[in-house]
């Protein structure tokens, strides 16, 4: 099998930092010529599923823009420019959550949308969390911190109580892993 390439490339929409659209001229294994093919440029980000000593899964009840309702959430957030997934992941714990862990594990990198870009999803297991002082969080959303058990976790996984996909998929990998 062949891959795609991209012969050009031309920004239609800059909404830096968080959002850019791009059309390409995208050549087919089989020499055809697709032209218009809209890619979204979107920050990279981390998604941590973090556990605690007690074997407790860390996870918010929070509201976003674009879930009616509210949702369950793992801790994440967008890498800043040049740094490391893990180290992002640890900060964003330390950061929103006020927790630190003493085991990290890379769960994978994925592709958000596999014909459009939109950014890499990082996906992280925390074992081991512990409170360490929580810093101001700059987060938009209102949010409620949780411990739940793992039982409790499986149940809400199995009702879609986490409402993003890259958060439900997040929990499904760390439910098989721990």
């Amino acid at each position: 099998m062949q891959p795609m390439h991209t012969l050009s490339r031309q920004l239609v929409l800059d909404l830096s930092p968080y959002l850019q659209v791009e059309t390409h001229s995208v050549k087919l294994p089989d020499g055809r010529v697709i032209e218009g093919w809209p890619w979204l440029i979107s920050p990279d980000f981390v998604n941590v599923a973090a556990i605690t000593e007690d074997g407790l899964y860390l996870c918010f009840r929070q509201t976003k823009y674009s879930i009616d309702g509210t949702s369950l959430a793992p801790v994440g957030g967008y890498l800043e420019p040049g740094e490391d997934p893990l180290e992002a992941a640890k900060r964003e714990l330390q950061e929103e959550m006020g927790y630190q862990a003493r085991h990290w594990e890379g769960l994978g990198t994925f592709a958000v949308d596999g014909n459009r870009g939109n950014g890499k999803a990082h996906f992280f297991l925390a074992r081991g969390a512990y409170p360490a002082g929580k810093f101001p969080s700059d987060d938009l959303e209102q949010q409620q911190l949780l411990m739940l058990t793992r039982p409790e976790v499986e149940a809400a996984f199995q009702r879609g109580a986490f409402k993003v996909l890259p958060w439900q998929a997040l929990m499904a990998l760390a439910l098989l892993r721990w």
